[in-house]
């Protein structure tokens, strides 16, 4: 496969790992070349607020302004409204800052207006001087719900931030999910795309809600894109979240050839880190082994360039 400045390339994206990601390839492809379908089943509303975690974190970080601490939020925001709400007696458990506020305000404002998320998302991400896009994979109403053993069925931000992902996981379900439609831009990105690349997102938290809505599995298995997986694990282990525990906890192996059953042989291809070479694998998917915990922006560059140069080289 030749890939040259005409190569579209589709980033499948949730969380922090995969944000990392998608700044590296909007570093070094054209802004026409990446399009970046994004995961909107932890979205929730909070204080009237609509909350878009994972959008942010990729809107965040693809603009440069990511706290690099945590991934998530803006470098050196404030806590004076959280402060303030803590005054009044509120629980205030999940982490707003006051410059990200301005961000939900807006797009509370904007879809209450009737614009749909999906311009609401542009508009945000253009305003920061962002010139990829970002989709979200739907407008519809999209929720990760957690079956656990200690507290029984938790919306995904009560799992995740509320109880710091430690209940014990029986079951990954999504709400309204036979309800939601792809958007047109999604599917025509799909269908456009010469590369489909999964980031290395949670596969059961991030990625799996992406391929839950009506016809996105179906439209990845026909493509005509060569498609890509990025490990998101680092020796036999999450780099952050919950992703490992979680996946052993539903019985799912923690290995390359576990991530290549978990897609469903939907991989051409899968990128992995050096410290997991021994691991596993499937015969018959190529592996890029490399160095994919990226802590810097030369090693999120770096890790795109290296992808991008070896899907070059698989046929499909």
């Amino acid at each position: 496969m030749v890939l040259d400045t005409n190569t579209r390339v589709v980033a499948l994206v949730g969380g922090v790992g995969g944000a990392k990601l998608v700044y590296g390839l909007s570093t070094i492809l054209q802004p026409d070349q990446l399009t970046v379908i994004g995961n909107v089943a932890d979205d929730f509303e909070l204080y009237g607020l609509h909350i878009s975690p994972d959008l942010d974190t990729v809107m965040y970080t693809m603009a440069g302004l990511a706290n690099p601490t945590t991934g998530w939020g803006i470098e050196g925001d404030t806590w004076h409204v959280l402060e303030m709400l803590q005054c009044y007696g509120e629980d205030a458990w999940f982490r707003l800052g006051d410059r990200d506020l301005g961000t939900h305000i807006l797009r509370t404002q904007w879809l209450r207006q009737g614009h749909t998320l999906t311009v609401v998302t542009q508009r945000l991400i253009s305003s920061l001087g962002v010139k990829s896009r970002l989709l979200p994979v739907t407008d519809d109403p999209l929720v990760t719900m957690i079956d656990t053993v200690e507290h029984g069925t938790l919306a995904f931000q009560d799992y995740f931030v509320r109880h710091r992902w430690q209940p014990t996981v029986k079951h990954v379900w999504f709400k309204h999910a036979d309800q939601a439609h792809m958007t047109e831009s999604v599917k025509t990105a799909l269908h456009d795309a010469d590369v489909i690349l999964v980031c290395p997102s949670n596969p059961v938290l991030s990625i799996a809600p992406l391929l839950a809505v009506p016809g996105m599995r179906e439209m990845i298995e026909k493509r005509r894109a060569v498609c890509v997986g990025v490990s998101p694990f680092v020796g036999g282990n999450a780099v952050k979240g919950p992703a490992a525990k979680l996946m052993q906890e539903l019985g799912m192996a923690i290995t390359p050839r576990g991530l290549i059953d978990f897609y469903a042989g939907g991989l051409d291809g899968l990128v992995i880190d050096v410290s997991d070479r021994d691991q596993p694998l499937h015969a018959d998917v190529p592996v890029l082994v490399t160095r994919t915990l990226m802590q810097t922006s030369e090693d999120k560059v770096r890790l795109a360039r290296e992808l991008f140069k070896w899907v070059g080289s698989i046929t499909t």
